[in-house]
């Protein structure tokens, strides 16, 4: 007979001794490899448990059915035609177990499909760029991507991961820490050339804000006067509730935007934008999270797999630090 089965093989040996309730499946396990191992002593060593318990385990087995398995003798064991039938089925069943958990657990590669949500701007500006990489790394995947400025509830927009700014309100979400960006304020040359450029952040009162009409928005700007840091108002607010249309209204000269560094590079280092105020900067790192509902250890392999892609590719350390080659613009 067979030494083994891979059937076995990830299943966690019976630790149970005689005496103690047994389940129908784990019955069924003892049997089968009892059969293809010829005999108790090896299907005992196999499970890491006595050769009497599996005597026993299989001997509740046949009263509970009411039928005899195996003829045994001090040579050998010997199937019986209902033992030959069970064992026959019993693999199968085995087999189609197995399948059926790897197939919701998703072992090996993951497939399926995951869903993302973020913000426009996050989805466009960091999620965007690293999408081919990681379809290529993982091409079983499929991403659902929604991108869209308002706070979703995960669980009733389906989504398996979300991407947020900022920090985060005590929820049942876990998340991971993918980076942080400094927070800087500018505008095109056009407005500042209409519109002057502020020296000190008591000017602030004679421009136009560009801000958030989320009822969570901060209506004053942070900075640090005189080693104190203190928030400051604005004069007239143009409100928007999204980010590249943030952006977008501060290239078309339309007035100050606090941004974040990474959101503005592309345009500070090209002179599109220039970042205005940085003496009184307070130097707040807004962080970002991937967020997502469940126990971290159960998670489906595949949005294991997105997690752990965007958690080594992500990288914001460039938006960390105000780049001395944009200082004096």
């Amino acid at each position: 007979m067979p030494k083994s089965n891979p059937v076995f093989q990830p299943l966690a040996p019976l630790a149970q001794a005689a005496g103690l309730e047994i389940n129908r499946f784990a019955e069924l396990q003892t049997f089968v490899q009892v059969a293809q191992l010829g005999s108790f002593s090896a299907a005992a060593r196999a499970r890491d448990v006595s050769p009497s318990a599996v005597s026993k385990i299989v001997a509740r087995l046949e009263a509970r059915l009411g039928v005899q398995l195996l003829r045994r003798s001090t040579r050998r064991l010997e199937l019986t035609a209902e033992g030959e039938q069970l064992l026959e089925s019993g693999k199968q069943l085995l087999t189609d177990w197995m399948a059926l958990e790897s197939s919701i657990t998703q072992q090996g590669q993951p497939t399926g499909v995951v869903r993302i949500n973020a913000s426009s701007t996050t989805g466009q500006r960091l999620l965007v760029p690293l999408v081919s990489r990681l379809m290529e790394t993982w091409p079983g995947l499929q991403l659902d991507l929604s991108f869209t400025d308002q706070v979703v509830d995960l669980i009733a927009a389906r989504a398996d991961i979300a991407l947020r700014w900022g920090q985060l309100p005590s929820s049942d979400v876990v998340a991971r820490r993918l980076g942080r960006t400094r927070q800087v304020i500018v505008a095109s040359p056009a407005y500042l050339a209409r519109r002057g450029t502020p020296q000190h952040p008591d000017d602030l009162a004679q421009h136009v804000r560009i801000g958030w009409n989320y009822p969570r928005a901060v209506p004053h700007w942070p900075f640090v006067v005189d080693g104190q840091k203190r928030a400051v108002s604005m004069g007239d607010i143009l409100r928007v509730n999204d980010g590249e249309a943030m952006c977008a209204l501060a290239l078309a000269g339309a007035g100050l935007a606090r941004l974040s560094l990474y959101h503005a590079w592309d345009d500070l280092h090209a002179g599109r934008l220039k970042g205005v105020l940085e003496d009184f900067n307070c130097g707040d790192l807004e962080p970002i999270h991937a967020v997502y509902v469940g126990k971290p250890g159960q998670l489906p392999t595949r949005t294991r797999a997105v997690l752990d892609f965007l958690q080594q590719h992500v990288d914001l350390s460039h938006a960390e630090i105000w780049p001395a080659a944009l200082q004096g613009r």
